[in-house]
């Protein structure tokens, strides 16, 4: 009588099942970016963060009998700018990829989609944080070795 072969079993791929599990802590955390190096090899996983919608309203318009004095409104913060890049994580901001060396933008450059514009260190990793859209440099609202926290305004692409 002969023996039926069946399938061998399916592997799991060691790989997958480790980005699996990276993202789940990403689930449970709420953060937006995990990376780990194991064994030569670097994973990392993150997920997008969905921008910040703003609406503004305008005042009711009163009506007075006296004459009234217009003055001019302060600018809005640069953080509130629709073309204003914010941090996705905590870090150190660094201007250039290594001292010494050119900062990556500078006001009144043309950058493009995806080009970096500045490195930010998180946990001992360096993080290059790529223009959201191409345009040109308004602000640097940053310095070197600067801390900054999520979601604060970095730099103003017009």
């Amino acid at each position: 009588m002969a023996a039926k072969k069946t399938a061998p079993p399916k592997k799991s791929d060691p790989a997958l099942d480790l980005i699996r599990s990276l993202a789940a802590i990403l689930g449970e955390t709420g953060l937006s970016e995990i990376e780990l190096e194991r064994k030569g090899t670097r994973f990392r996983v993150s997920r997008a963060m969905a921008a910040a919608t703003t609406v503004h309203v305008p005042a009711p318009h009163l009506h007075h009998s006296a004459p009234v004095v217009t003055v001019a409104a302060a600018p809005a913060p640069a953080g509130d700018h629709p073309g204003a890049v914010k941090s996705p994580m905590v870090g150190t901001i660094y201007l250039s990829s290594a001292p010494g060396t050119p900062p990556f933008i500078q006001v009144g450059a043309e950058v493009k989609q995806g080009q970096t514009l500045l490195i930010i260190e998180a946990m001992k990793t360096m993080n290059q944080i790529p223009s959201p859209a191409s345009g040109k440099i308004t602000q640097i609202l940053v310095e070197n070795g600067q801390p900054v926290e999520f979601g604060e305004a970095l730099v103003v692409i017009e």
